[in-house]
């Protein structure tokens, strides 16, 4: 296997800048990379044939590619001189760059959108591109034309301090939903262009050490869990552009990794260009020529100088110069960036009524009903409701408020959530306003002494109470427990409560001691600004959760696949300092693990109730023989045996022979399936043959042959609500 070598940037890259006054001079219908007759290829072309070498090499780093009139640069690193560039060619635009996998970043008068976890666990691919059609919209009238996400990590850890970054565990689920971000950035606003920037390449698992790490794994590995949600989302999107990571794969840094061409270029393949992350690059003709194409932020090792003096010593050659150039602008061009620039200046409030709707379904439908004893939905009448916790209001306790739950914490710059929770709706103005609908009261209380808290939840007829962590980029959680009182908090409120309903806000899994004093959990994610009235319509049935979960939660994190060890996580320092991260666990990560090392989660993969109740039945597979590259068809029935209508995620699971060696059964597919009480219907999830080679749902990584291989024999079908599907079928390959 050759070397292969994820993270995000530390701050946001906005930046305010003029536009180009030569363009002023300069009739821009005139010049060939403004005529809209040609192709992106010919624009893109005609632009670098007219340039000079360091207008090129303009385009090699961010903020000299896009602020087309400034000439001079400090890059404000370890005291370098400033570098000079020429002005570059008119009629270029001026495209700001900005994180932002969960939404517009730091700007107020935008939608504080629930996390890319709470998207994941809506299971909605359609949903999720219509938020990022959204996201496009607020993010271009602020004067941002690429957006630095979405994300993708494997979940191979729970504590990673991005999980709410990412779509959790699975390669198939994190691909897709992926794929429909992109689609809905780059497709969904024709008039209002962006980038989308498929982040963090690859095997960026850890903030722990995330600049000085080795992610430490062998080929089948690497190929299965961690580059394929890549494979996926690139195959199922086509994004303009892609972020290297800040780790080492394999003892190489990532974006001087030559699975940069391999596998994404060769295997993909992948056509947009490559960034790196944010003081991520660490050479100058290693990184080139491993197939980085420009070096976000400032211009240090792809400035002019080192640039002139890696081609005169025969490091680099003009060819891959020409061919970085090329890829960006090409990139610019196809997007639409060149036709249609962003505003002069930021609109004040891009954030719709129709924004803000769709923010209440994403948190309806991404919120996890995790267990119910009957409490749920309440009933409408005379009911006083105890609200409890810090997370529940708008007024801080010890720091804490609603605004934790809207959206996860960011490190840097001023403090606080990454997104504007400015028009955050707290649970306890939603949830006063619709119990006194029912005929209710609600008393509250902010939970920080437990047994005041618990005297008010004892006088209610049911206590809701919040816990919460935070979590963010720079840092990995020091465990899952809730911060603060969080667990005394719930245990006091169940010892006294008649009723209690938890509801949590953390990115990530939680160890819940207390579980078996509660009555029903609600795993709340970071919900966004309409997490109060999303919560009040579920606590009382107006919606019927649906959620389900994209990643395991454990009963300890002492049972996750990285906990066995410190050379797993976090890793072992070498001589140079650098932590070697030992990928031992191999392929079983996520829910892989639990079942193959047969460990009994908290909550397993998939999992989420439902305030009605499902069976599957009559599984069916067709053909019943096939070669491998033909479509397979998935059929069964799906019955509503309860008293209420609610929406299934109906998931299909795929276990392989066993001379694969595959440590268990995969996700290969599933529907949403929303039917009235008593109702039932036969479902069928259609695997097109595009669809089985462009996930290599039937495939493993033969690594002696060095491609996908599908192996001869039984293949078994579950088909279910969760990872412990059990409603079987097979089928054969020859």
């Amino acid at each position: 296997m050759a070397a292969l070598a994820a993270s995000a940037l530390a701050v946001p890259v906005l930046f305010t800048v003029a536009a180009p006054a030569a363009a002023d001079e300069v009739d821009c219908a005139a010049v060939a990379w403004m005529d809209t007759s040609l192709s992106a290829e010919q624009r893109a072309n005609a632009l670098l044939d007219a340039s000079s070498q360091h207008q090129k090499y303009r385009w090699l780093a961010e903020q000299p590619a896009n602020d087309p009139t400034r000439t001079t640069w400090n890059p404000a690193f370890n005291g370098e001189d400033p570098v000079v560039y020429p002005a570059q060619l008119p009629c270029t635009p001026v495209v700001v760059y900005a994180n932002g996998p969960d939404g517009v970043y730091l700007s107020a008068g935008t939608t504080a959108w629930p996390g890319p976890i709470a998207v994941a666990a809506t299971w909605n691919l359609e949903l999720g591109e219509e938020k990022a059609i959204a996201h496009g919209s607020e993010s271009f009238d602020k004067r941002s034309a690429v957006i630095l996400g979405p994300g993708i990590a494997s979940g191979r850890t729970p504590l990673s301090g991005r999980g709410s970054e990412y779509f959790g565990e699975d390669p198939v689920l994190s691909g897709l939903m992926a794929a429909a971000n992109v689609r809905g950035l780059e497709d969904g606003n024709p008039d209002k262009p962006v980038i989308a920037n498929l982040k963090h390449y690859v095997a960026n698992e850890q903030e722990e050490a995330r600049q000085s790490s080795s992610s430490n794994m062998d080929e089948r590995t690497f190929k299965q869990i961690y580059d394929l949600p890549y494979e996926i989302a690139v195959r199922n999107s086509d994004p303009g552009s892609l972020m290297c990571s800040y780790n080492q794969v394999n003892g190489v840094y990532a974006c001087e990794n030559d699975m940069l061409t391999t596998s994404l270029r060769q295997d993909y393949p992948f056509e947009g260009y490559v960034m790196s992350d944010f003081g991520s690059v660490h050479s100058t003709a290693p990184s080139l020529n491993a197939g980085l194409d420009q070096e976000l932020n400032r211009p240090r090792w792809f400035s002019p100088a080192r640039l002139d003096a890696a081609l005169a010593a025969g490091e680099i050659t003009q060819e891959r110069i020409d061919e970085a150039a090329f890829r960006v602008v090409h990139s610019y061009i196809a997007g639409g960036l060149f036709d249609h620039p962003v505003p002069a200046t930021p609109v004040a409030n891009v954030s719709t009524p129709e924004h803000k709707a769709l923010a209440k379904e994403i948190a309806e439908q991404g919120t996890v009903l995790l267990k119910n004893d009957g409490v749920l939905p309440f009933a409408e009448g005379d009911l006083t409701v105890a609200v409890i916790g810090q997370t529940a209001s708008t007024e801080p306790t010890d720091g804490v408020s609603a605004e934790t739950g809207c959206a996860w914490d960011f490190p840097f710059g001023p403090g606080g959530t990454v997104l504007n929770c400015d028009a955050l709706v707290d649970p306890l103005t939603a949830l006063t306003e619709r119990v006194g609908e029912a005929g209710g009261s609600v008393v509250f209380d902010d939970g920080a002494d437990p047994a005041q808290a618990a005297d008010v939840a004892a006088a209610a007829d049911v206590a809701i109470v919040f816990g919460h962590y935070t979590m963010g980029e720079s840092q990995d959680l020091p465990d899952l427990r809730l911060d603060g009182n969080g667990d005394e908090l719930i245990e006091a409120v169940a010892a006294s409560a008649p009723k209690t309903v938890a509801v949590l806000n953390a990115g990530s899994a939680v160890e819940m001691p207390w579980i078996d004093d509660v009555d029903a959990v609600f795993h709340a994610w970071h919900s966004g600004e309409q997490f109060g009235p999303a919560l009040a319509e579920l606590v009382y049935g107006d919606v019927n959760p649906s959620g389900k979960l994209p990643m395991t939660f454990p009963v300890s994190v002492e049972d996750t696949p990285t906990a066995q060890s410190e050379a797993q996580y976090p890793g072992i320092a070498d001589a140079d300092g650098t932590l070697q991260v030992d990928y031992s666990e191999g392929l079983k990560v996520g829910y892989r693990w639990y079942e193959a090392e047969e460990i009994e989660p908290l909550f397993e993969f998939g999992h989420g109730l439902s305030y009605t109740e499902f069976a599957y039945d009559k599984v069916s597979v067709t053909p019943k023989s096939t070669s491998g590259d033909k479509e397979i068809r998935v059929r069964f029935r799906l019955t509503n045996t309860g008293d209420v209508a609610g929406t299934e995620v109906a998931q299909v699971y795929l276990e392989l022979p066993s001379s694969t060696g595959e440590p268990s059964k995969r996700l290969i597919g599933w529907e949403r399936v929303t039917l009235e009480p008593g109702e039932h219907r036969n479902v069928q999830v259609t695997l097109s043959a595009d669809d089985l080679a462009d996930m290599h749902l039937l495939e493993y990584w033969d690594t002696a042959a060095g491609d996908w291989a599908t192996a001869p024999g039984t293949y078994e079908v579950t088909v279910g609500g969760s990872v412990d599907a059990d409603a079987a079928a097979s089928f054969a390959v020859k």
